[in-house]
C-alpha cells in the first residue's frame, strides 16, 4: 500500500471514530433544545428550530441550586484532597528509598482494581457509625479514596520520568532539596497534574451510586440523582433529560478546556545534555 493509500485510509478511519463520538454528544445538545413535537417524531431533525423550554424546565426542578453546589463542593474538595496528598505521596514514593516501598506500590495497585460497587456494603457498614454519614463529608472521603491509588500511581511515573539531574544541578547552584524539587520539578509535573485532576474531577462529577444511597436528605443530592429525577411512573421527560444532560457535562468540558494546554508530553526532553 503506497504513503498516500495509508493516509487517506488512516484518515478516513480516524474520521469515522470521531463522527461515531461525537453523533451522541451532538444529538443529546439538539434534543436539549428541540420541541416535543420534534422530539417524537418519527423522522429524525437533525436541525430543529430552539426552544429553552427544555432547560427552563430542567434547572426548575425542586432543589436544583442545592444539588449544583453540591455538586461542586464535593468535586473541588475532592480535587483538591487528591491532588495534595497524592502529589505528596508519590514524590515520596518516586524520589526515597526507603524499606516497604515496593509492598506500599503493589497495596496502591491493587487498590484500582477494587469495583466501585463491591465496596458500596463496607464503606456503609463504616460511614453510618461516624457524624459524617448522610453528609456531603463522607461522599468527599469515598470520592477521596476512590481518586487517591490512581493519583498516587500516576503521579509517581510522571516524577520518575524527570531527571534527577535537574535538582542535583539546582542543588550544586545552592537550592535545597526541597527547593530544587519545588523549583525544578514541579514545574514540569504540568501534563501529569492535569491528568489526574481530570480522572479526579470527572469521578467525583459523575458518580451517582454512592451519592444517592449515602444521604439521607433529599437536599444533600448531588447533580447525577438530579439528572435521574426527569423519570417518572408517567414516562421519561426527554427533552428536559437532555437538557439537564447537556448543562451536566459543560463544567466538566470546561474545566478540560481550562486545563487541556497543559496536556502537553515531553516537557524533558533534551533538557538534560552532556
Amino acid at each position: 500500500m503506497s504513503r498516500r493509500a495509508r493516509s487517506i485510509l488512516l484518515n478516513s478511519t480516524g474520521l469515522v471514530v470521531a463522527f461515531l463520538f461525537a453523533f451522541p454528544v451532538y444529538w443529546m445538545a439538539i434534543t436539549a433544545f428541540k420541541t416535543a413535537g420534534d422530539i417524537q417524531t418519527y423522522t429524525p431533525v437533525f436541525i430543529p428550530t430552539p426552544t429553552l423550554d427544555n432547560v427552563a424546565k430542567a434547572i426548575s426542578q425542586p432543589h436544583f441550586s442545592d444539588f449544583l453546589r453540591n455538586s461542586v463542593v464535593v468535586t473541588l474538595t475532592t480535587l483538591a484532597l487528591s491532588l495534595v496528598v497524592g502529589f505528596l505521596a508519590a514524590a515520596t514514593v518516586a524520589r526515597a528509598r526507603f524499606r516497604g516501598r515496593s509492598g506500599f506500590l503493589l497495596l496502591v495497585a491493587i487498590a484500582q482494581m477494587a469495583p466501585f460497587e463491591a465496596l458500596l456494603i463496607p464503606f456503609y457498614l463504616f460511614l453510618r457509625h461516624t457524624p459524617i454519614y448522610g453528609q456531603l463529608p463522607s461522599l468527599v472521603v469515598v470520592y477521596f479514596i476512590f481518586t487517591l491509588p490512581f493519583t498516587i500511581w500516576s503521579l509517581r511515573g510522571f516524577i520518575a520520568g524527570i531527571p534527577v539531574d535537574l535538582e542535583e544541578a539546582a542543588m550544586v547552584d545552592g537550592a535545597s532539596r526541597a527547593g530544587a524539587f519545588i523549583r525544578v520539578t514541579l514545574p514540569l509535573l504540568g501534563p501529569g497534574l492535569v491528568a489526574t485532576s481530570i480522572f479526579a474531577f470527572i469521578t467525583a462529577w459523575n458518580e451517582y451510586f454512592y451519592a444517592f444511597v449515602f444521604m439521607t436528605d433529599a437536599q444533600n443530592y448531588t447533580l447525577p440523582v438530579w439528572l435521574a429525577s426527569f423519570r417518572t411512573n408517567f414516562g421519561t421527560d426527554w427533552g428536559a433529560t437532555m437538557a439537564a444532560s447537556t448543562l451536566f457535562t459543560l463544567p466538566v468540558l470546561i474545566f478540560f478546556l481550562i486545563v487541556q494546554n497543559k496536556m502537553v508530553g515531553g516537557l524533558t526532553a533534551g533538557a538534560v545534555k552532556g
